[in-house]
């Protein structure tokens, strides 16, 4: 497998910040190394922006709403910007694939899968951007009451490592739609693509300013992004430690955010189920991108007359897993750093210390090189509903069991964490199917299935822990955009 593993990606580059078109370094210079999370290896470099360097990406993305015609443009021709954009992400498709593959160490086929959502998330904004129509409003005899959807202005998106195209597209997508202008500040450990889509957007013909992207570190640029005067809206994905601070920055300035803050997502299999076609979903839904997923389906709460049945099939498929580098292409690549992976093995130590049945592990290939940042997919069966494995969010490949006698205990569990986001209900009684996908409290729930390729259509967001606002579909465009009340009083 060693012969696999290639470095040749953007081996040596330094990349650079796109700030109101043009391709700069940072004010100071100082750049940050990027790490492949296959060998732990530096292959490129970063700017490190400052405050400073986020100032200016402000105030070119204020210009460029304020002065530039990009929030007065036709909606139909903002629209064709990002069709045109879908279209150079298809055409570069194998090359973003392979430099998300890297970035991220994630396997090429999932790199590749990542590709194809974005696109989608591209085509769907650019024919959805003059489709969000105003109302008229029933009022007084003599006026006329109507309402339009206006953009709110310099929009900051704030997104993480794990998925740097797909949460890039949709907030680039739903904000320019709307007619809004951006500043992204990507992860600092997956910033690469992020950066050469800012340079595809540029020749879709987006103008400059329009677009801006600074590189750095949480503390320093997304600090300043957070609480800039000149900011009007602030997303973010990521951990609800983080998302606090951001908002409390937003707040200084009264701004509005929408916050996706992660989940501790669990699939209920009664015994009806189809468990054949139940567990490869069950497994997928954990080990896709090394359990490093907002809404991974991390608890699989089995009923009892199946639980030994199903915690042994399960079982016999996690002993299969193998983790490798990313180019080669196997069932998990490496976490995202050295930090991630030794959380992660402290999670499954903790749980084995504690007694818990450890069901299965999986293998790291033995060719894997030894700076990567691999941990094998674990199983866990009769899981303590307390324990820290129960109710912390992971963030790896790590899956937890439990056991539930009927209906109202299956859903008093997963209801039972802090986080809201996804869930999953596997039974063939169509009156449970929808008692049960109405009292699990969880932004998404699926039933008979897990995830949905992407779900570009689809709105998505949390309750409770897991944040507010809605991404994706339609409902993106509202939160991406303000309605404003206009009453005519003509007599």
């Amino acid at each position: 497998m060693g012969t696999h593993f290639s470095r040749s990606v953007a081996e040596g580059r330094a990349f650079m910040q796109l700030i109101d078109g043009r391709s700069v370094d940072s004010l100071s210079g100082e750049r940050i190394d990027v790490l492949s999370p296959s060998d732990g290896r530096v292959f490129a470099t970063i700017p490190a922006a400052n405050a400073a360097d986020v100032d200016l990406a402000v105030k070119a993305a204020r210009r460029a709403f304020d002065e530039e015609p990009w929030s007065r443009m036709p909606a139909v021709e903002r629209g064709r910007c990002l069709t045109r954009l879908f279209q150079l992400v298809e055409k570069n498709g194998e090359e973003l694939a392979a430099l998300e593959s890297r970035d991220t160490g994630k396997p090429v086929r999932q790199g590749k899968a990542d590709v194809t959502a974005t696109m989608r998330y591209y085509e769907f904004y650019g024919g959805a951007a003059d489709k969000i129509h105003g109302d008229t409003i029933p009022f007084l005899e003599g006026y006329t009451a109507l309402t339009l959807r206006e953009p709110h202005g310099v929009v900051v998106g704030i997104t993480p490592w794990n998925y740097p195209l797909q949460i890039l597209a949709r907030v680039v997508g739903a904000a320019l739609a709307m007619g809004n202008t951006l500043v992204i500040k990507p992860a600092e450990d997956a910033s690469l693509t992020t950066l050469r889509i800012a340079e595809l957007a540029l020749e879709a013909g987006i103008p400059e300013g329009v677009f801006n992207v600074v590189t750095g570190y949480g503390r320093t640029a997304g600090a300043a992004l957070s609480a800039h005067p000149l900011v009007d809206y602030v997303t973010f994905t990521g951990s609800p430690m983080t998302g606090t601070a951001i908002q409390q920055a937003a707040a200084v300035n009264n701004r509005g955010v929408t916050m996706e803050l992660g989940g501790k997502s669990p699939q209920i299999v009664f015994a009806d189920a189809d468990i054949e076609a139940a567990l490869p979903v069950l497994v997928n839904a954990i080990i896709q991108n090394g359990g490093q997923t907002c809404s991974a389906g991390s608890r699989i709460l089995i009923e009892k007359p199946v639980y030994e049945q199903v915690a042994a099939a399960l079982a016999e498929r996690f002993s299969k897993l193998v983790a490798g580098p990313h180019d080669a292409d196997l069932d998990i690549g490496p976490l995202i750093n050295r930090a991630q992976r030794d959380r992660v093995a402290g999670f499954v130590q903790a749980a084995e210390e504690a007694g818990m049945p450890l069901l299965a592990r999986g293998t790291v290939h033995a060719d894997a090189p030894s700076g990567g940042f691999y941990h094998a997919p674990v199983l866990f069966g009769d899981v303590d509903p307390d324990a820290a494995l129960a109710q912390d969010e992971v963030f790896g490949p790590v899956l937890a069991l439990f056991p539930f006698a009927d209906e109202a205990e299956a859903v008093r569990l997963a209801n039972g964490t802090e986080f809201g986001l996804v869930a999953g209900v596997w039974t063939r009684d169509g009156a449970r199917q929808h008692r049960v996908a109405k009292r699990v409290r969880a932004g998404q729930v699926f039933v008979n299935g897990y995830g949905a390729g992407g779900g570009i259509e689809l709105p998505f967001g949390g309750f409770k822990k897991s944040g507010h606002g809605r991404e994706k579909g339609f409902e993106a465009l509202f939160d991406m955009s303000a309605t404003k009340t206009i009453v005519f009083n003509h007599g």
